[in-house]
């Protein structure tokens, strides 16, 4: 197998483990956990790790810029969007200034938390995205 510096399969399922049991039964964070760990378990049983690393290695060295699909100001407005069903999966959207991702799980769409790039540099800066510094 390629290998991926301190990227161990099973030690990721443990942690995400530990994720699950710290959310609520149908909370966004713990279906979040669990969609992670079943993509890892898809990746480790199906003997996709060198597909895997190779894409991975990909996504370090050649960041992708990332197309938001849709701004919206409150959380409630986009939640009233995704209950539309224009939602697809796999959108990046900005929601009060901060990145979301849409996401597919049984029955329904939902958002998990997706920082944009702006965001991330920010943060690695020590500013937010709207210029201010973080406390």
């Amino acid at each position: 197998m390629t290998q991926i510096p301190d990227l161990d399969l099973d030690d990721m399922l443990r942690v995400l483990n530990s994720i699950i049991d710290t959310h609520a039964e149908g909370s966004k964070e713990r279906d979040a956990a669990q969609l992670a760990q079943i993509a890892l378990r898809y990746i480790r049983d199906n003997g996709k790790e060198d597909d895997f690393a190779r894409y991975h290695k990909e996504r370090l060295d050649n960041p992708l810029k990332i197309e938001v699909s849709h701004e919206f100001a409150t959380r409630e407005e986009a939640d009233k969007w995704l209950a539309s069903g224009e939602a697809r999966h796999a959108e990046h959207v900005r929601i009060a200034g901060k990145g979301f991702l849409v996401v597919q799980l049984p029955g329904r769409l939902t958002f998990i938390d997706r920082p944009l790039p702006e965001e991330l540099e920010a943060k690695d800066k020590g500013a937010t995205p709207g210029g201010g510094r973080r406390a």
